[in-house]
């Protein structure tokens, strides 16, 4: 009975640790930079060309002027949540006590998800904040399957998300009540099949492995110096992805026309996917996307804001940058999979209803 009073926390460290060794074979992390700069380039000249193409040429200088605009509302917006999110890490990594989570936490692996799901009500934090929580998450021994589960519902359960979306809709078409259960089923869904994975050691990269296995050895030294040490080493991982989700995210807002999504805003299957599209784009942070929603309350089905609320929160560009800081990019792609057929379900359910 002994052996099986701490089953997560063995498997996780135990797991990781053996990645350690894959750091040294894996691509430099310079390289990976760069490529990524190049790909936002290049859809940063993609953007702009399709906006000439639609506007005539005319448009460079306010094409240009766009892109930049668009890149920099998403990564202001985004900053403060990232910087408070890596306190929160810096904070659950080094001064929370061990025990914490192993005593508190439930040991039946679905109801412990449930319960760090629903940890967003304690965390008004939207979803790039909890990027470096989740990695904190991983570090302390939850497993990447838990911090999915955390990562995908924290951004739509937390108390400010709620009280937006009242403001914006009320109400209305159980527009809110579908956002909260259809969150918290979709992030505790993923959660459920990432937790049969055969080898959860490769859902995460080679690099982020490698650092969870050092992580309890390198407790040496003042705690308030290495939570700056930490700090910095967090911020220099994700500031990256931030600059470059957000330069992809105003690229792609430039070079699709606004138009062309609000022509399909009355049809029960493409209002959902046009609006889950848009949101995928445009990487607004989730304490406010209710009243960017607004907007189009009058032009979209109910269904399909309900879409965008649910998969935006959970998914976009920038999020995705982020989040290859720490998942591998077969990981993304099955999450960014499972949550889209998710919520395109909740869309299409909700159109029926309503």
């Amino acid at each position: 009975m002994a052996a099986m009073t701490d089953p997560h926390r063995h498997r996780s460290t135990a797991v990781l640790a053996d990645r350690q060794p894959v750091v040294t074979g894996g691509r430099p992390r310079g390289t990976a930079r760069l490529v990524w700069a190049l790909i936002a380039a290049g859809l940063l000249a993609i953007g702009i060309g399709a906006r000439v193409l639609w506007d005539g040429a005319a448009a460079i200088p306010t094409a240009l002027q766009d892109a930049v605009t668009l890149s920099v509302s998403v990564l202001i917006e985004s900053f403060p949540f990232v910087v408070l999110g890596v306190l929160l890490s810096v904070l659950v990594q080094l001064w929370l006590p061990p025990w914490v989570f192993e005593k508190l936490l439930p040991k039946t692996p679905w109801l412990r998800r449930m319960v760090l799901s629903l940890l967003g009500v304690l965390l008004p934090v939207c979803e790039c904040g909890n990027v470096p929580l989740s990695r904190g998450l991983i570090q302390r021994g939850l497993s990447p399957a838990e911090s999915l589960t955390f990562l995908l519902a924290a951004p739509i359960l937390n108390p400010v998300t709620i009280i937006t979306t009242y403001q914006a809709f009320g109400w209305d078409h159980g527009i809110l009540i579908a956002r909260i259960l259809g969150g918290f089923v979709i992030a505790n869904l993923v959660g459920y099949l990432f937790s049969k994975h055969p080898a959860p050691e490769r859902m995460l990269t080679p690099s982020f492995a490698a650092a969870c296995a050092t992580h309890d050895h390198e407790e040496s030294g003042h705690r308030m110096r290495r939570s700056v040490g930490r700090f910095g080493e967090e911020m220099s991982a994700l500031l990256p992805a931030l600059v470059i989700g957000s330069a992809i995210a105003g690229a792609i807002q430039v070079g699709v026309p606004r138009e062309a999504l609000v022509a399909l805003g009355s049809n029960p299957l493409w209002s959902v996917l046009a609006l889950m599209a848009l949101a995928f784009v445009v990487s607004i942070c989730s304490n406010v996307d209710a009243f960017f929603m607004l907007a189009f309350g009058s032009i979209f089905l109910p269904g399909g804001i309900v879409a965008f609320l649910v998969f935006g929160a959970m998914i976009d560009i920038k999020m995705l940058a982020l989040m290859r800081t720490t998942y591998s990019t077969v990981t993304l792609v099955q999450v960014t999979t499972i949550a889209g057929l998710c919520a395109l379900a909740l869309g299409l359910g909700v159109n029926l209803i309503a």
